[in-house]
């Protein structure tokens, strides 16, 4: 029986609209898309930044110095999240899954500076019962180490627990550890899952 849900944050409970507008502003500011997508999705600093192994001033100072954008630490930050928005369907699914006593969670590769902002925009961690957030674990999805995380704090078996992610790649440490997983859509396919794998809605 499924006793507790996970959800991703980029594309599931928040909408893409935030994660592209700061992805543009960085190309429009630094005029080279091809060393934009280097630092926020392949860059051995951005792993090192969601791991906690970099700090927030270091990572920035990389970014100003790559890019050669010469923007303060607060000012990146308040641009990452400037267009960020909740999803309110999905938000309001997750207070319906509380109610019925389904634990809520989000399993998340993320950094310090991105979620201390959008908790302070948003107040969004209020609406999950656990967090993993992969610059308190030191590991990253889809590493199984970050769903052992999951699985720990949840308290339950594997097989009680569904994780959905938008991007297929990061589900398979999860699936190796026997937690319910599919990749998510949209959000009627998302709920159509749900029932199938047993959720009361």
């Amino acid at each position: 029986m499924i006793k507790a849900i996970c959800f991703d944050l980029d594309g599931l409970y928040f909408t893409n609209k935030g994660k592209k507008a700061f992805h543009q502003v960085l190309v429009d500011l630094s005029r080279d898309e091809s060393k934009v997508i280097y630092v926020l999705y392949k860059s051995p600093e951005m792993l090192d930044f969601v791991t906690n192994k970099m700090s927030e001033q270091q990572f920035w100072d990389f970014v100003r110095n790559y890019l050669k954008i010469s923007l303060s630490d607060i000012e990146f930050r308040n641009l990452w999240v400037k267009e960020y928005e909740v999803d309110s369907k999905i938000k309001k699914l997750i207070r319906k899954l509380k109610a019925d006593g389904y634990i809520i969670c989000t399993c998340s590769n993320n950094n310090i500076a991105r979620v201390e902002a959008l908790q302070n925009k948003f107040k969004f961690l209020q609406d999950f019962d656990v967090t993993v957030f992969s610059y308190k674990t030191g590991f990253v999805k889809p590493q199984r180490e970050m769903f052992k995380v999951l699985i720990e704090k949840c308290g339950l078996p594997a097989k009680e627990i569904i994780y959905s992610d938008d991007n297929p790649d990061r589900i398979k440490g999860a699936s190796e550890l026997g937690i319910n997983t599919f990749v998510y859509k949209d959000q009627v396919q998302f709920v159509e899952e749900l029932i199938r794998l047993g959720v009361k809605l």
